[in-house]
């Protein structure tokens, strides 16, 4: 048994203790539901109740099913409650969504809200179902054609609107903190521009060079670049590769306002950073 099964067996015994009135859909999501799970992975959940549930109740019910150690993160008093904990020694994360929220999250979804839940519900692993996870898993099953130069633009708009020369103040001594800040944005900005033209619903971050290894159309060496943007010590070197990078992910995007001038825009980068 691999440490996906391993960790899928430890999810149904959470799920089996909880109570079906209250939970009616109980799926695994993260890279336990992939298969590629490790010695460091958790377990991640999906709950969905009949009716919302307040943060109490679910820690009540996370200690029905044997947690341990509970906690919760990310904001609160939303619809979304969250409660982490350990089973057996393994680390849980519990998300709780009403059936209503559920419905209401997967429209958002459709419409272009920016999440990695998308990709978390169609490779999410049914555990407990009355036939919504599938209904939902079918819905997102095609990407919308109209998110793509939705996400697309939105993901160009800072890639312009000031004179290019402005990225070599990235550069200068002391900036550090800076420059990682737009280089991490540019790198997150450029995924988002690849997943969305392959037509795929983006996932975290995680395992990045595997998930994109399956995407026909990207940047060569794509994963490559954008980790050696963020390691390389040189800042100048770390901007280039990082402004090549983007105006490549850039030619891949349809046309629209933004991106159109994001392309002009970043040549003119890549040529006064190499030219300087």
């Amino acid at each position: 048994m691999n440490t996906s099964d391993e960790l899928l067996e430890v999810a149904r015994r959470i799920v089996d203790a909880l109570p079906a009135e209250v939970v009616e859909e109980a799926a695994v999501t993260g890279s336990a539901s992939r298969g590629v799970a490790d010695a460091v992975s958790d377990i991640e959940m999906l709950l969905v109740t009949r009716d919302e549930v307040d943060l109490e109740a679910c820690f009540e019910l996370a200690r029905t099913a044997g947690l341990e150690e509970l906690g919760t993160w990310g904001a609160q008093g939303m619809p979304a409650k969250r409660v982490s904990g350990y089973r057996e020694g393994v680390p849980i994360e519990l998300i709780w969504w009403s059936h209503a929220h559920a419905e209401s999250s997967i429209e958002a979804l459709l419409r272009g809200e920016t999440s990695s839940a998308a990709d978390a519900i169609v490779h999410a692993v049914p555990l407990r179902t009355g036939g919504s996870l599938a209904r939902w898993q079918e819905r997102l099953a095609a990407f919308p054609e109209e998110l793509v130069a939705q996400i697309c633009e939105d993901a160009a708009l800072p890639w312009g609107g000031f004179a290019a020369a402005g990225l070599l103040t990235l550069v200068r001594p002391g900036e550090r903190l800076a420059l990682l800040e737009w280089l991490v944005d540019g790198a997150i900005r450029s995924i988002r521009i690849v997943y969305a033209v392959n037509r795929t619903w983006q996932p975290t971050t995680k395992r990045l060079a595997a998930r994109v290894a399956l995407l026909p159309s990207k940047p060569d060496r794509f994963a490559e670049r954008i980790e050696y943007a963020l390691t390389e010590p040189d800042p100048r070197r770390a901007l280039i590769a990082l402004t090549e990078l983007q105006r490549d992910t850039a030619e891949l995007a349809p046309d629209g306002p933004n991106v159109v001038r994001a392309r002009r825009w970043l040549a003119e980068g890549v040529a006064i950073l190499t030219a300087r």
